[in-house]
């Protein structure tokens, strides 16, 4: 009872299962593997944390019974390691190929629009699937097929809704220009992306300065003020029309700026300045003597946007000469609420990255397990020692995930399980799943849900090796009480 409540409380955060494991405080070791296995699923995949978690709890659950039954956890072992080798044969026998390119990319939309449906966010499922695609697209190498998600930003700002939700082909900093006469809005900027602060320079061994006269103070406040020309002429001498720095500047070189109609923004983190720097082609500058025109990015449009009555401000950089970058810029009522969309952003973008490496898809609903599961059964009668009992525990451990759905459904989870087993079998098509939606078809083909084939292949390998790891473990403690 207590555990059930537990799980609710966290649930009411979160209901992705790698956040809700990370959140929960396991003492017990084996539990502690489960979260690793999500974790790891996360890391490799992106998606399916939860189905991988659920197919490895079954399996143990199988693997207990057979030690009951006097088997050798080695023996269980090893029946496990044939069984998946047999269950990845047959996802790639059934997996399907589609192909999509940068003008046709709904595949890719509809497989996002799957893994988003069981989100907090489903609701806008449709435009948050598109904002991921478009931007993994925009990031993608497609001749490689290869996708740095690094070049992907998702921040997120607390007000409007859900649907305000945009893309941005460039990068949003949550910085403002530093005075506020400067200009709000810079057409074809020059930036100049610095490291060095706006400040003259300080010796390195410890020093004191003594001013008893009106007149040294004058010649000191002068030369401090000709260091700062010279840096503001310098910018201005290669042609910025921008200066973003990491450090700070005080309010004499702020107003020097302003003055000499060069906007700057201050304080901005390493991050951010890497990826000013990809994505508008500029060079990072860690002194003034270093500064070129050739070191300078280059945007089509840098703006400062406020939100709402609260003022806040926010930097955009858009249509940058290298648009490597993009940023996607979520709102949402409530910290919670942006926080969730992030996570499942997450799992979409690296759902359409899996699609760009590997075209396969498998079919959803629990179709995928339960073609799985049958083929292990059938291939169980091929071999003759006790591990054939393990790989028909593992064809039941299978059945599991489409259990799960049926039971979360509404609907009778065995007499569903049954029928639609019995519909593969006389029908010989491995796309009939769990109808969860009511939509009046199992066929999952017309109800577009589709995941990858390396994310359901990941499930099983990494749910096997897991409970493979553990039986060894009980072995090796049975050996050492005798």
């Amino acid at each position: 009872m207590n555990r059930s409540i537990y799980f609710l409380k966290i649930d009411s955060l979160s209901n992705d299962g790698a956040t809700i494991l990370e959140q929960m405080d396991v003492d017990n070791q084996i539990a502690k593997l489960m979260v690793e296995l999500s974790r790891s699923q996360d890391y490799e995949i992106g998606d399916g944390t939860t189905g991988v978690v659920v197919m490895a709890g079954a399996l143990l659950e199988q693997a207990e019974r057979q030690l009951d039954r006097g088997i050798h956890p080695i023996r269980i072992a090893e029946g496990y390691e044939m069984a998946s080798r047999v269950a990845v044969e047959h996802l790639e026998r059934i997996a399907q190929k589609f192909e999509f390119d940068v003008n046709n990319y709904e595949p890719l939309v509809q497989t996002c629009m799957t893994t988003l449906s069981s989100k907090i966010v489903n609701r806008c499922k449709r435009s948050l699937a598109e904002i991921a695609v478009k931007a993994v697209l925009a990031v993608a190498d497609l001749e490689r097929r290869d996708v740095n998600l690094d070049l992907i930003k998702v921040e997120g700002k607390v007000g409007g809704k859900l649907e305000d939700t945009e893309l941005i082909y460039g990068i949003l900093i949550d910085k403002d220009m530093s005075h506020p006469q400067m200009p709000k809005q810079i057409e074809d900027a020059h930036i100049a992306i610095l490291t060095c602060p706006f400040e003259p320079p300080k010796p390195k061994t410890k020093h004191k300065v003594d001013i008893d006269t009106v007149e040294k103070f004058e010649t000191l406040r002068k030369q401090e003020q000709q260091y700062f020309d010279e840096m503001v002429q310098k910018c201005k001498d290669v042609g910025a029309t921008l200066v973003i720095c990491q450090w700070g500047f005080d309010d004499e070189a702020n107003h020097l700026l302003m003055h000499r109609n060069l906007p700057a923004v201050r304080w901005v983190g390493g991050v951010e300045l890497e990826l000013i720097a990809i994505a508008t082609g500029g060079r990072i500058v860690p002194r003034f003597q270093e500064l070129t025109p050739e070191k300078l990015g280059k945007a089509g449009v840098v703006r400062e946007k406020s939100f709402g009555t609260t003022k806040e401000r926010m930097l955009y950089i858009e249509h940058c000469a290298n648009s490597k970058a993009v940023t996607v810029f979520i709102r949402g009522g409530n910290k919670m609420m942006i926080e969730e969309t992030k996570r499942s952003i997450h799992d979409a973008l690296c759902v359409a990255r899996n699609l760009i490496r590997n075209k396969s898809i498998v079919y959803g609903g629990g179709a995928a397990e339960i073609a799985c599961s049958l083929a292990v059964d059938a291939a169980a009668d091929k071999y003759p020692g006790v591990e054939q009992y393990a790989i028909r525990a593992f064809a039941e451990a299978l059945d599991s995930v489409p259990m799960a759905l049926a039971e979360n459904s509404g609907l009778q989870p065995i007499e569903t399980l049954s029928a639609v087993k019995s519909q593969q079998i006389k029908e010989n098509i491995p796309f009939y799943g769990i109808d969860c939606n009511d939509v009046g078809t199992n066929d999952m083909r017309e109800q577009n849900v589709f995941e990858t084939l390396i994310g359901k292949q990941q499930q099983i390998l990494l749910a096997t090796q897991v409970v493979k790891m553990i039986l060894k473990i009980d072995d090796v403690i049975s050996n050492s009480e005798y």
